[in-house]
């Protein structure tokens, strides 16, 4: 069933509604812009134009909760405030992780300890995050204090509207994961029977043959559980609180030991990089140990907090 436009803009407008408030806010709105659609409609309004007529009339969802919470809207003033949040939201999800990415590749280049390069990468992390706060922050103040527009003066707009989020308990969802996990094994046990060539109508494998078969095995029952939680999602048809810690368990039990590996160069097969590459063999494998830890800690720490936010909207 797809959205309509109320839906969407009442979704848009709980977002940041706290969740005791959130049932009674919301059926207040959804009673209101009723109304108004009906009253339209009774003019001789078509239902469609009639009901974009109304949520243009209302603004900003977002603006429009703030007014129903009666929460003011400003750091140093009202207008820019949505605009600076947004963008401050979306340069701290992206630029301090880059940062981060990049200082530990150049400090594995320079041949820097784990504990160096764990140092290096947070006081980097702290000091990006100090950066862009103020300088996004001054720029905002600046523009507010000289009169000009922000990047977008358009008026707000029903298109603008955000999408429904999904709530990851489809059957495409539940096929997506199971499909995933069985490449994943698949890839492993090709790794190992099979792998990969290295020229000379050679083959080795990728991973460190010591960690068969104990750590291989313990693989595969994590993987064997995440399918298992997948299908109680799909079963239950939401995700919950509890199959959200579930999920968290199993996402730390995976990534925890995959980066204690990691970090004592027991992940990856110490003769494959010397074997393919003659030169900087050394330096290719380092920086793939950095690209794979940021990796197992990325999805795991974005999969547990999707988890959690699509349990909460289920709620």
């Amino acid at each position: 069933m797809n959205a309509t436009l109320t839906d969407r803009y009442v979704d848009a407008a709980m977002r940041s509604v706290p969740e005791k408030q959130r049932d009674d806010l919301s059926a207040e709105l959804r009673a209101s812009i009723r109304d108004q659609i009906d009253a339209r409609i009774d003019a001789g309004e078509p239902q469609d134009a009639a009901e974009r007529a109304v949520l243009v009339e209302l603004g900003d969802p977002d603006k429009l909760a703030a007014g129903y919470l009666e929460r003011p809207l400003w750091l140093v003033g009202p207008r820019y405030f949505l605009d600076w949040w947004r963008l401050l939201k979306l340069l701290l999800a992206i630029v301090p992780a880059c940062a981060a990415f990049g200082v530990a590749v150049a400090q594995t280049i320079a041949g820097a300890t784990l504990g160096e390069i764990i140092g290096a990468v947070i006081g980097v992390v702290i000091s990006v995050i100090v950066h862009v706060a103020f300088w996004v922050t001054l720029v905002f103040v600046i523009l507010e204090r000289t009169g000009h527009e922000t990047m977008d003066p358009s008026p707000w707009t029903p298109e603008k509207l955000p999408e429904p989020k999904a709530s990851g308990a489809k059957f495409s969802d539940l096929i997506g994961s199971l499909v995933f996990l069985a490449i994943a094994a698949g890839a492993v046990l090709w790794d190992h029977f099979v792998g990969w060539p290295i020229g000379g109508g050679q083959t080795m494998p990728f991973l460190d043959p010591a960690l068969w078969p104990w750590w291989i095995t313990g693989l595969f029952v994590l993987m064997a559980a995440e399918a298992a939680l997948s299908i109680a999602v799909y079963a239950r048809g939401r995700w919950t609180t509890g199959l959200a810690y579930l999920n968290l368990v199993l996402n730390v039990a995976i990534a925890l030991p995959a980066l204690w590996l990691i970090s004592r160069g027991l992940f990856i097969n110490p003769d494959f990089f010397p074997a393919v590459i003659t030169d900087d063999g050394a330096v290719v494998d380092g920086i793939l140990n950095v690209v794979l830890g940021f990796l197992f800690a990325g999805i795991a720490v974005w999969d547990s907090i999707d988890a959690f936010l699509k349990a909460r909207r289920a709620r």
